[in-house]
């Protein structure tokens, strides 16, 4: 059984996949397997897969039967993984060839998460550093992303045990959800709160792409739009049902507030022309900053001791 699974949910990356699996097959630690999950795009991305499969026994190539979007399709790259550790990578970007190794090293039998940094590409590779060494436990994690003001909830840029992450999307009930903007916020809020130990690595083990204008943060067609605004409207609602006033649940609550200006912002932006209601939302979204900012007092001076 391999130790890591790599999971690459695809669809339309076929001028960067080649880049990411040369990653992933070239890693200094064989122990683990390859998942692309086909969320039926209509470029040559699967075919460049299969290519590589055909030399590397360990990519598996496994089809959804429709478009489900990012959010299930991650889950449906975890529910076939073997391993005992999930890494997720999206094929626009790849990792450095030691992460896997680093991260076996590191690595606590007790550690429910691992969180690493990242560089981000866009014309020059810039180190991205929101981590130092150091082990958590989920509440003192909470104080240290609240007390940075930096909540770093991507799904790349971390290793997950699987068997927590299995529980995380049962409890999701995604049923016929089909998710793309915030995916990575939800699977981050509800993963958090049963797990324990949390280690954080200093090192840049992680090629984020910020050049690619297919990728979801960078489009700007209406419809799109519209559909992302329906997502994060989607994740806020399934993260408010974690309202049992516990430490857990303050951090869904600032999850919500950052969801929420974050939709403002998209309206703001793209889908309103009418100068009163663009008025209208921009003071919507400052009473949104002010109940946010007395929120994070809340947490800071209570120190989550309920």
């Amino acid at each position: 059984m391999s130790q890591i699974s790599i999971i690459l949910p695809t669809y339309n990356v076929e001028k960067y996949i080649a880049r990411a699996l040369e990653s992933c097959i070239n890693q200094t630690f064989k122990d683990i397997e390859i998942i692309v999950v086909d969320d039926c795009g209509n470029d040559k991305s699967i075919e460049i897969a299969k290519e590589y499969a055909s030399k590397d026994n360990r990519i598996k190539i496994i089809h959804n039967e429709e478009n489900l979007k990012l959010l299930r399709t991650r889950y449906e790259g975890v529910k076939v993984a073997t391993s005992p550790y999930i890494m997720f990578l999206d094929p626009d970007d790849y990792l450095e060839f030691n992460a896997c190794e680093e991260c076996i090293n590191i690595l606590d039998e007790n550690t429910d998460m691992l969180c690493f940094n990242a560089y981000m590409i866009n014309n020059t590779k810039n180190p991205i550093k929101s981590y130092f060494n150091n082990a958590y436990t989920i509440d003192e994690f909470f104080l240290f992303l609240i007390d940075k003001n930096n909540f770093i909830w991507n799904a790349w840029g971390k290793l997950f045990k699987k068997n927590n992450l299995i529980n995380t999307f049962l409890s999701l009930n995604l049923k016929n959800n089909k998710i793309t903007m915030a995916e990575d916020a939800l699977i981050f809020a509800v993963y958090t709160k049963n797990i324990k130990k949390i280690q954080t690595f200093n090192k840049c083990l992680y090629n984020y792409n910020c050049e690619n204008n297919n990728s979801t943060t960078n489009q700007k067609c209406i419809t799109q739009i519209k559909d992302y605004i329906k997502d994060l409207k989607c994740c806020s609602r399934k993260l408010s049902n974690y309202n049992d006033n516990s430490c857990h649940s303050l951090f869904c609550q600032y999850i919500i507030s950052c969801l929420q200006i974050h939709k403002y912002d998209l309206c703001y932006k793209y889908i309103y022309k009418n100068i009163f209601i663009k008025i209208l939302i921009k003071l919507s979204r400052k009473r949104q900053k002010i109940k946010q900012k007395s929120l994070l007092k809340t947490i800071k001076y209570n120190e989550f001791k309920f």
